[in-house]
């Protein structure tokens, strides 16, 4: 190995260019041809590298690979992908095919720049071939460049992309632990991975929703989003410009409550003047604290509970924010519009409670304060105490020092008691219908919805019909 490579990736370029039968191509757009020139610096880059191009000008970007809407796309990145695949088949197929397995790696990124100091970001690829003349394969990904300054994030891009080849080509065989290559050789808070799609014969029944769930597990990114039917989409593309409603819980199992909650604050949502009209993204936010009640990570129990929202249409947000207000942030990077939060009694409980916010300087003033900021109204729903007490939030107590706060925020909207919910939900608890399900009480089937007291039954969830209790 050359001298002056002395980092986990220039080791990884080094292998890849010495690896006699992976060969391709790098499209790089936007921060410089920063991933190439890894390989380059690597040396014997000859035996890895086919062709480099980078289409600054976006009429020479047009003119290769279509015209283009937003150049820093999902889309845009597809078709680079696409056509430089068709190329490097059809061109060195022939005479390299039979022993070669051919790659395609692109990146489209705006990053900081003389012009340009918003947030910085990019979309990242590699299609190849697991083995010669093989259909090929893809990994996509979003990315999120968090450095301050231009070369930094240049660097950084070029870490990423060494990662992704390698591990495209040496990890295949084991996603998890290629996410966690990703980011070998940079520091915590540098680049952030949003999103992750696997794709092709290399990667035999992975399921695009746990590699979501991985990239939080394992720190790549606080927040990752899918809709309903598995499809992983990047936030930018799901929230950009819509007005937001965002129901947190555990949904173990989704109850009748769960459905009312959200029903009779979307109703109310839409009727304010800034959403009316408008089209709200509906989102069910698990957190990962939800996700390890038993101490421990249960895939299936995280999957039977993405089911039984997808049955019932919902697109989940899986996010590491334990606060409140630090999910309120996180939507608002990607929305200006409007946010909702339907939440029942425990939930407001939760954000009148002084110790979430002892981080910061200004305690819970402060905390608020970035909780409301951002055009953001609280749903109250109501609770039945087993005492007969009907909280709402036009009664519900704070501590005697926040009375006058809690007023302010009750008599300027920022907080609403939901209406027209449904009376005879309300002494449904989650954890009830747990203990019926357990004991196997027919009744609990009243007080779910119909599509999640099918997928129950049919998948002997929580301990239906002699399953295993721990579930």
């Amino acid at each position: 190995m050359p001298q002056g490579i002395d980092t986990r990736t220039g080791s990884k370029a080094f292998e890849i260019n010495m690896d006699p039968v992976f060969y391709g191509t790098f499209a790089e757009i936007g921060a410089g041809q920063e991933v190439a020139r890894r390989f380059f610096a690597a040396g014997g880059a000859a035996g890895t590298i086919a062709k480099t191009i980078s289409a600054y000008d976006m009429t020479f970007s047009d003119a290769i690979y279509g015209a283009c809407g937003r150049y820093v796309s999902r889309v845009r990145l597809a078709t680079m992908l696409d056509h430089e695949m068709e190329l490097l088949v059809e061109r060195l197929d022939t005479s390299l095919g039979a022993e070669h397995c051919f790659f395609v790696f692109a990146d489209t990124v705006a990053a900081r720049s003389f012009r340009r100091h918003d947030e910085s970001h990019g979309w990242m690829g590699i299609r190849f071939q697991h083995a010669p003349r093989a259909p090929f394969s893809e990994i996509i990904l979003h990315i999120r460049m968090l450095d301050a300054e231009n070369i930094q994030q240049q660097e950084a891009l070029g870490f990423v992309g060494v990662n992704l080849v390698h591990g495209a080509r040496h990890h295949m065989d084991n996603p998890e632990r290629l996410i966690g290559s990703l980011l070998d050789d940079i520091l915590p808070g540098r680049i952030a991975v949003d999103m992750i799609r696997f794709s092709g014969p290399a990667f035999p029944g992975i399921d695009n929703r746990i590699m979501s769930l991985q990239l939080v597990v394992q720190g790549l990114t606080k927040a990752t989003l899918f809709r309903s039917g598995g499809e992983v989409v990047q936030a930018a593309d799901a929230f950009y410009k819509k007005p937001l409603l965002v129901e947190r819980g555990s949904f173990r199992p989704v109850t009748l409550v769960t459905n009312d909650m959200l029903d009779c604050a979307r109703r109310m949502f839409e009727r304010e003047e800034s959403v009316r009209g408008a089209e709200p993204e509906i989102l069910m936010e698990i957190t990962m604290k939800n996700l390890l009640h038993t101490g421990q990570l249960d895939l299936r129990d995280f999957l039977d509970r993405v089911d039984m929202l997808g049955a019932l249409g919902r697109t989940v947000l899986i996010s590491n924010y334990g606060e409140f207000h630090r999910l309120l942030h996180y939507l608002s990077i990607y929305t200006d519009k409007m946010i909702g939060l339907p939440l029942g009694i425990p939930g407001m409980h939760e954000i009148f409670e002084e110790k979430f916010y002892a981080d910061l300087e200004g305690g819970i003033l402060e905390g608020l304060g970035r909780l409301f900021k951002h055009g953001v109204k609280l749903y109250a729903y109501p609770r039945l105490m087993p005492g007969g007490e009907l909280v709402t939030a036009s009664n519900f107590k704070v501590a005697p020092h926040l009375a006058h706060l809690y007023t302010h925020l009750l008599e300027n909207r920022f907080i609403e008691a939901i209406e027209d919910y449904q009376p005879t939900y309300l002494p449904i608890r989650s954890p009830e219908v747990l203990a019926l399900i357990r004991k196997g009480d027919a009744s609990w089937k009243t007080m779910v919805p119909p599509e999640v007291a099918t997928i129950i039954q049919d998948r002997r969830l929580f301990g239906c019909g002699g399953g295993s209790v721990g579930k």
